[in-house]
């Protein structure tokens, strides 16, 4: 069975900026195609790994506002913002950008992922 628990956990944590806790969410064959401002991006396990870890370079907080989450069997459809506090401002906190994603889970792991942003 498939929880939107799964969804909410994986945007409560600090997947986004910790490679250790991102690797509990992912199934090992997961595919990630982003649609961002700077075109499209495909993304393996370890892309998305390594993505990550260049994230947590430069952030030391990111917070996730779900305003939409969608369920259809295996499928989520998530509507959010992603918020970040730098490590050069870490008082203030930045919208860095809007996000639409959908999700498909196996083995109650992200394995397919259709995401597109659009940064402010």
């Amino acid at each position: 069975m498939f929880s939107k628990k799964i969804i909410i956990d994986f945007y409560k944590s600090d997947a986004l900026i910790n490679s250790k806790v991102m690797q509990t969410f992912l199934h090992p064959d997961i595919i990630l195609e982003w649609n961002s401002s700077k075109g499209a991006i495909v993304m393996d396990y370890q892309e998305i790994l390594d993505f990550t870890d260049n994230i947590a370079k430069a952030y030391i907080r990111s917070k996730v506002r779900i305003t939409h989450l969608i369920k259809e069997k295996n499928t989520f459809a998530v509507k959010y913002s992603h918020s970040v506090k730098t490590i050069e401002n870490p008082r203030e906190e930045i919208l860095l950008a809007n996000f639409f994603v959908i999700w498909e889970l196996k083995d109650e792991k992200l394995f397919r992922g259709y995401q597109i942003s659009q940064l402010l």
